[in-house]
């Protein structure tokens, strides 16, 4: 079973919700939950979450944003934002390993509390896995476990279903195969193409996204098995 907030967070810095896991009320002016949001295009996701975070009320802030390419949108964001960035590319490291190592040391630097793919065209290695388990999450555009891969919104209007959607999981060692955190429900329309039923996806994934991890933030969270619960743990 994993849990977030933790018992203990081991670092100096407090936890969010002091006794909270013992049943004690939170305090009444928690810290906000530490996000890293990962990038790899215009940020679109990027933006709604550093939104969301203005508001003392949400619960989170944005701590880093990190990508795997440089010259994005979503990276002049960040830093039109005053949030600290950083690149690491593939191809800077001898093997794809090593970039998995350096990704997560590079992320961990910053002490997240939750990791978020927001649009991040990377897939984490074992290394990343276990440095955040349990604690990174992304978004896939179809209603998981349907239509997993690179291609949700094309291969659900493909099938013939008549609703699909978006997940929001937390990411495991599979291809979309994660403990799901939240669903986002889009009706396919008789004129719809690949684009425009994509085009809609992205639209309710992007709500889904801000709501849902401004609750994990809030409420803490915790993982037994495949279900997802909202709230505080209990030893």
């Amino acid at each position: 079973m994993s849990t977030w907030p933790p018992m203990t967070t081991g670092t100096n810095r407090p936890s969010r919700c002091p006794g909270s896991l013992l049943g004690v009320p939170p305090t009444p002016d928690p810290a906000p939950a530490r996000l890293v949001v990962l990038v790899s295009g215009t940020g679109t996701n990027l933006q709604a979450l550093i939104d969301a975070c203005a508001d003392p009320a949400y619960g989170a802030r944005i701590v880093a944003v990190g990508a795997d390419r440089d010259g994005i949108e979503a990276l002049d964001r960040a830093e039109r934002a005053g949030i600290p960035t950083f690149v690491r590319k593939v191809g800077q490291f001898t093997s794809r390993g090593h970039w998995d190592m350096a990704m997560a040391d590079t992320v961990a630097a910053f002490e997240p509390d939750l990791v978020v793919s927001a649009g991040f065209m990377k897939l984490a290695g074992q290394h990343f896995l276990r440095k955040f388990p349990g604690r990174y999450v992304n978004t896939h555009p179809a209603l998981l476990p349907s239509f997993p891969g690179m291609h949700g919104a094309a291969d659900a209007l493909a099938y013939g279903v008549k609703v699909t959607g978006a997940t929001l999981f937390v990411v495991d060692e599979g291809v979309d195969t994660g403990p799901i955190v939240a669903q986002a429900v889009v009706p396919v329309e008789d004129d719809d193409d690949a684009a425009s039923l994509h085009e809609r996806i992205k639209v309710a994934e992007r709500q889904m996204l801000v709501e849902t991890v401004g609750r994990m933030a809030r409420e803490g969270f915790t993982i037994e098995g495949r279900s997802v619960r909202f709230g505080p743990g209990l030893p």
